[in-house]
């Protein structure tokens, strides 16, 4: 069975419109692609995947995406996600894929070894037997992670509830109600609360204190690095910082 990732991205050109309380446009800009390359990064480095693609209707999206290695599905004009998705596994399956792990790229703490859980699985599953399985986001109206054999399984639908709508289509199929809870899947960035939680996160991650130096750098490497540095350089860390909305222990950070 080929098992293949998709990341359905839309351009960066006024991206991420419910931050603009935090963020300007020019920030949100930056923020969106940060978390694209962190999203694409992760996937690439992704063990037991046949393939990564992206489909898009953007340049600089396409041009990201292929310097990374991932395959691109070029739309002719950016549509919704739901079409978008739907488009893209048409495609893939022309391409020979059996199967698909369906993420958002707004996703930034998610690692390798998240999607490696997922995709472990449909180990030992009869290939010719149907598999979907759903992560929810961390408010269990979103569906951040879809796992699909074969590809069209079930009928998509994000936007607003999309969990309980993919659950219904589960059960439609007259399939078990599998779901697999991942926090750092769960949390995808579309509110400035949103992205305070994530900056909490990250900057407890990095800021966790070990006798072993080596340990402190892999914690530095995880948890949407190029995200992080992004917030970081634009001054929204210090600013939550400095509205006490975290604060220090150990050298770093308090919980």
């Amino acid at each position: 069975m080929k098992i293949a990732a998709l990341i359905p991205a839309k351009g960066f050109t006024n991206a991420k419109q419910r931050l603009s309380p935090l963020l300007g446009v020019a920030q949100r800009e930056l923020l969106a692609e940060a978390m694209l390359r962190d999203v694409l990064g992760q996937a690439v480095l992704s063990r037991g995947l046949d393939g990564v693609y992206v489909v898009t209707g953007d340049s600089g999206v396409s041009e990201i995406a292929s310097f990374l290695g991932v395959h691109v599905i070029r739309e002719e004009s950016e549509r919704g996600e739901t079409e978008a998705a739907v488009f893209a596994l048409a495609s893939m399956g022309q391409a020979g894929i059996d199967a698909a792990l369906v993420i958002p790229g707004d996703i930034p703490l998610v690692r390798s070894d998240d999607i490696e859980l997922l995709l472990g699985q449909l180990s030992g599953h009869d290939a010719n037997l149907p598999f979907a399985l759903l992560t929810p986001s961390h408010d269990r109206m979103g569906t951040n992670a879809l796992l699909l054999s074969p590809l069209g399984v079930i009928k998509l639908g994000f936007g607003y509830d999309s969990f309980t709508y993919h659950l219904a289509q589960v059960e439609a199929a007259g399939l078990p109600p599998r779901v697999l809870e991942n926090e750092r899947i769960a949390l995808d960035i579309d509110e400035p609360k949103d992205l305070e939680r994530f900056l909490e996160i990250a900057t407890h991650v990095r800021s966790s204190c070990s006798p072993n130096e080596h340990d402190n750098r892999a914690r530095a490497r995880i948890s949407g690095g190029r995200t992080y540095e992004t917030a970081r350089k634009m001054g929204i860390v210090r600013a939550l910082e400095n509205a006490n909305r975290f604060g220090k222990s150990c050298g770093g950070w308090k919980s």
